[in-house]
């Protein structure tokens, strides 16, 4: 099937940044939206951003201008730069891909999660 890896969380200081990166492997066939998620203790998941496989990015309005979505299709990745960050950024981030792999029809898929910590 489909797994997915996520790296690039850890502690940072207010106004400080981090890339988080999560790729995909497997029998995959096709990849369509890649996206990032995220959830602060007590809350729901939100989707903070996302890319269709043509490019189009969206982000939640809390985090337009200091995060970019990227992708590299090549890799089967895609990236969050997050910049200027700031203490309600702190929650686990989580990416979800939108999917087909070679056996089975489309589905959606979850990495297992990485920690972002922004101190004040």
């Amino acid at each position: 099937q489909v797994q997915l890896v996520e790296s690039g969380g850890g502690l940072v200081q207010a106004g400080g940044s981090l890339r988080l990166s999560c790729a995909a492997s497997g029998r995959l066939f096709s990849i369509n939206a890649m996206a990032w998620y995220r959830q602060a203790p007590g809350k729901q998941r939100e989707l903070v951003a996302a890319m269709s496989s043509g490019g189009t990015a969206n982000y939640a309005d809390s985090v337009k201008g200091r995060f970019t979505i990227s992708r590299d299709n090549a890799k089967n990745t895609v990236y969050l730069q997050m910049n200027s960050l700031k203490p309600e950024d702190t929650a686990v981030y989580y990416c979800l891909v939108h999917a087909r792999p070679i056996a089975g029809g489309a589905s959606d898929y979850w990495g297992q999660g990485t920690q972002v910590a922004v101190s004040s």
